[in-house]
This record gives C-alpha cells, sequence and structure tokens, in this order.
C-alpha cells in the first residue's frame, strides 16, 4: 500500500505515511513483551531486538547538521541508528538507518519526549516530519511545543540501506502497457513482466536482505530507533500503512508504547495481509472516484467537464481511449493516465490540480497532462526514490505474508472485481502481482491484539477513504482494548490528522499533550471541501 506512490509506476495499496531524552538504560533495555511468541524463530527475533536495543541506548546518536543534499534545513539535525539486518543474528550484519529531529518548540518543562513518524507505503520516508515545525505547519503547532519531531527511513528506504528491483531510468519509461488487459496475450505480456520484476529484486538486492524486508522487523527497528533517542517509551503517529507498523508494534512491543496515533487505518486482520487488502482498495477507490467525479459536475463553471457524474466519467473514457490509441505527446498512455489521476481519489488536495489538468485537456492544452503524467527522464535523482520506493513496497508486502501462486485465481478474482470497479484494478493486480512468484520466504503476519501494558490508542479514520477503507479501523479498534475511534464522516482523504478539521485537530491535541481520550468513540464532520 503506497501512498507516496512514483507517478511512473502504478500504486496499489495506499496506504494504501520517533524520540529523544535522557531517560537512558532503564526502559531502553528492558527487554520486549514475547507477546506474539508462538511463531518460529520469534522468540530469538525478540531476544535479538532486545539486544540490538541495549546496545544502541549505550550509543545514542551523533547529531549533525543534515547533508546538504537531504533537503533539510537547520536546526534540523540529522544521524544514524545502526540494526541488525537479521534479528535472529543480532551481532551478524547490521545495516544503518538514517533519522533525523527537530527539539520541541516549547520550554524545557513543556517537553514530553520524543514523536516518531511513519508516513506509509511500504517504502515511504518519514524524514521530512521536522518540516512540519520549520514550515511553521500550524496543525502541529501545539504538539510541537511538547515533542522532538523525529522521522526516519525505514530500512530499505532512501539513505537506510536502499534497495532495488530495476534500472530506476527503465522503471519510469513510458509509456507503459495499458493496465486494463484485451486479450490473454495481453495477460501473459503482463505475468511476464511482473516476473522478471520479482527476478530483478533479487538480483539487484540479493537474498540475505530480500529475506529481512518485512513489517516485523521494521517494527524491531522502531524500538531500537527508541532506545537509541534514549526514550524508555515510544509515542508513535502512523498513517497509512504507518498504521500497520504501528498495530505490529504495539503486539511485539506492548510496554514499550507512551501514545499512539494512528491515522487511516490497514485492517490488520492476518487473512486480510496483503492480497485482501489490494482487492478491498479497488473497490473503495472506485466509491472514491464517483465522489470526486460528482465534485467536478458541480464545479463545471470552472472545469468545463460536464454538470453529472456520467459526463465527467464519459470525458475520462474518451481521454482514456484517446490516450490508448496514441499515446498524447507519446508518452501519456492509460497507465500513466490512471497513476496521475489516482492522485485525485487518494487525496482532497489534489481535486483542483487533476480536475485542473483534465479541463485544461479539453479545452485544447495538452501540454498540462503530458507535463503532469509523463515521466522527466532528466530527474534522475527523482527517479531514483520511485524506483527505491515501489521496491520497497514490493519487498515488503510479498515478503510479509503468503500470496495466491495460482494465475487462476489472480485472473478470475481481479476479471470479477473489474466489471463494478474498473478505476484501479488491473493497475493494481499488476503492481502486485511479483508477488506470486516471489523469490524468497513469505513469512505469516503477525497476530495483532492487545497484550499487557499497551495504553489507549487514538485511531482516526474517514468513511470514504480509498487506499485504506473505514473497515480497516474498525478492526483495529476491536482488537486493541480500549482504543478510541474518531470517525470523519463524509470525508475520504487518505491522511486525516494532517488535515484542518477542528473535531479532529483538537483532540489530536489532547491525547498528546495531556493523554486525554473521549469517554467514547467520536464522529466528526467533514473538513472543508476543496474550493476550484
Amino acid at each position: 500500500m503506497r501512498d507516496n506512490r512514483p507517478k511512473s509506476r502504478l500504486l496499489a495499496l495506499g496506504s494504501a505515511g520517533a524520540l529523544v531524552t535522557a531517560t537512558l538504560v532503564a526502559g531502553a533495555v528492558s527487554a520486549p513483551a514475547a507477546s506474539a511468541a508462538g511463531r518460529p524463530g520469534q522468540d530469538r527475533e525478540a531476544q535479538g531486538a532486545a539486544i540490538a536495543a541495549a546496545r544502541a541506548a549505550k550509543a545514542g546518536i551523533d547529531w549533525q547538521d543534515c547533508p546538504a543534499d537531504w533537503g533539510l534545513e537547520k536546526p534540523i539535525q540529522c544521524g544514524w541508528v545502526s540494526v541488525p539486518l537479521d534479528y535472529a543474528h543480532p551481532y551478524g550484519k547490521q545495516i544503518r538507518l538514517a533519522v533525523d529531529r527537530i527539539g520541541n518548540t516549547g520550554t524545557k518543562e513543556e517537553r514530553q519526549g520524543a514523536l516518531v513518524y511513519n508516513p506509509g507505503g511500504p517504502g515511504g520516508s518519514g524524514m521530512r516530519f521536522p518540516r512540519r515545525v520549520t514550515t511553521k505547519n500550524p496543525v502541529w503547532a501545539n504538539v510541537a511545543k511538547a515533542y522532538d519531531f523525529v522521522g526516519f527511513d525505514p530500512r530499505g528506504v532512501g539513505h537506510s540501506a536502499a534497495i532495488s528491483c530495476e534500472e530506476p531510468q527503465e522503471f519510469v519509461k513510458a509509456p507503459k502497457m495499458d493496465p486494463v488487459p484485451d486479450t490473454e496475450a495481453d495477460k501473459l505480456a503482463q505475468r511476464k513482466l511482473a516476473r522478471q520484476y520479482a527476478d530483478g529484486c533479487l538480483d539487484r538486492t540479493g537474498r540475505a536482505v530480500l529475506q529481512q524486508m518485512t513489517t516485523p522487523n521494521t517494527a524491531r527497528d522502531l524500538d531500537v530507533i527508541r532506545a537509541a533517542l534514549g526514550e524508555k517509551k515510544l509515542n508513535y503517529l502512523g498513517v497509512s500503512y504507518g498504521t500497520y507498523l504501528g498495530a505490529v508494534y504495539g503486539t511485539l512491543f506492548p510496554g514499550h508504547l507512551r501514545r499512539m496515533i494512528v491515522d487511516s487505518v490497514v485492517n490488520p486482520a492476518r487473512e486480510n495481509i496483503w492480497y485482501q487488502a489490494n482487492l478491498n482498495q479497488d473497490i473503495a477507490f472506485e466509491g472514491r472516484w464517483k465522489d470526486w467525479e460528482d465534485w467536478v459536475a458541480a464545479n463545471d463553471a470552472a472545469f468545463h467537464l460536464g454538470t453529472t457524474r456520467a459526463a465527467v466519467q464519459d470525458k475520462w473514457l474518451q481521454l482514456r481511449a484517446t490516450a490508448k490509441k496514441s499515446p498524447i505527446g507519446g508518452v501519456v498512455g492509460p497507465a500513466e493516465l490512471i497513476s496521475f489521476f489516482q492522485s485525485a481519489p487518494y487525496y482532497d488536495s489534489s481535486w483542483v490540480p487533476v480536475a485542473t489538468v483534465f479541463g485544461k485537456y479539453f479545452a485544447g492544452d495538452t501540454k498540462a497532462l503530458v507535463d503532469a503524467a509523463a515521466p522527466d527522464l532528466s530527474n534522475t535523482a527523482g527517479n531514483i526514490s520511485a524506483e527505491n520506493g515501489n521496491a520497497v513496497y514490493t519487498a515488503v508486502e510479498c515478503t510479509d505474508a503468503k500470496w495466491p501462486t495460482s494465475w487462476k485465481k489472480w485472473d478470475r478474482d481481479n476479471t470479477e472485481l473489474n466489471k463494478d470497479y474498473p478505476f484501479m484494478t488491473w493497475a493494481n493486480a499488476w503492481m502486485n502481482l511479483p508477488c506470486a512468484t516471489w523469490p524468497v520466504k513469505q513469512r505469516t503476519p503477525v497476530d495483532v491484539r492487545s497484550h499487557k501494558g499497551l495504553p489507549q490508542v487514538l485511531i482516526v479514520q474517514s468513511t470514504r477513504d480509498a487506499a485504506t477503507p473505514y473497515e480497516g479501523a474498525v478492526e483495529l479498534h476491536k482488537r486493541f482494548r480500549d482504543s478510541r475511534l474518531i470517525t470523519e464522516k463524509d470525508a475520504g482523504s487518505h491522511g486525516v490528522t494532517g488535515l484542518v478539521n477542528p473535531c479532529i485537530n483538537q483532540r489530536v491535541d489532547a491525547y498528546l499533550l495531556d493523554g486525554t481520550l473521549d469517554g467514547a468513540d467520536v464522529t466528526c464532520g467533514p473538513h472543508a471541501t476543496p474550493k476550484p
């Protein structure tokens, strides 16, 4: 589930996205609860995580100004935390994780520790989180007084031992095949590409690393970061896939959490991870796509694309057919269109920009569409980042859980879904198909649930979310005892806590600043609808 998808390869789950003081050793080195014991190797990995955390607590983090090319201005500082590649062998090969922080903006007395952030993916970087302080983001101003904001690149991402599955310029090349197959030959060609991609992950990343690209390992890394920061307990904010990372952390290390907010929630049920999650996402995307089309129609004066949802959909199908017949500008075919247009059902902040480009195209301006939807081959750094993000997405989801290996099942499920939910279904299927021929052992997902010591968790979710459907929040709420659920009704932007909605913002502040939660679950009205 990626919510920071490269526009050059289709996304799948959006899903579907830290800390610092001197309360050193005691909490930092206590052994993780063996709450998820029972899986083979879990005890060894739990012991390995405790060893790595003790080592990190002792070493701390050598904070420095961030490297100039990381795009992180002062007073943000950067550093490194070493973690075992394989927690079953804590004294074996180590990898370095990049972390960054900005100190709390309030007084020493106001400080409550660090707040660690994961934006999702898998494959998203949290390193820009401290910039919410330097850019004076008003939604986070109160929380910033009390907390250091800490981000990190998860294992395999960005500066943290980056992995790769394909040559980046090749990865972003366009136009790609239309994701919606017309013939069995089309399906065969896509299956071949998916197998080549899986093989490329093995060739370019190596079996030893690929095998350790899992959510439980990233959760263990999170605990080592906690210890390195000198924090006895973790304060955590996770969005999209970051909610699943938080759910797994809370299961493996319930006594190591102080406060946790999960926003736009992946359904953590074992049977949902990850094949079913992607199918459910296809259904939710179609619903949110229709919401956007209704809004475009209601704002016909601005976009001139029709006054009904049906009229706007006709324009979309017309654009798609044109791009299929002959890629626009030679580079924008149906695959590139879906990559660009899917940001509208993902995020309300994309409603105006996507509709504007859409409207301009039908007013005769094809350049705007090509500029927006085609890859920029000159942006080598961006293309490396896009390829890396997709590689991590694939590696984690494919290794986390067992996927169907029968092409008949994939074909049957996606053919059936595509009849009623055509916007994302086949694009999503091809993005995930490498998991059907994945070259390393696939794991059994953690059984996410409450264990002794888990604090009250705050869950925030909109009802119309496309990337992480609402049912995911309900399921986690059931599994985490005494958690509280804030529902944003009749809204669907992915990632709720960063938006202006006082009903939600005030409760997030109250929880992080005072530890207070409502006595029962809360339903809030929607945030403001975008205006053209």
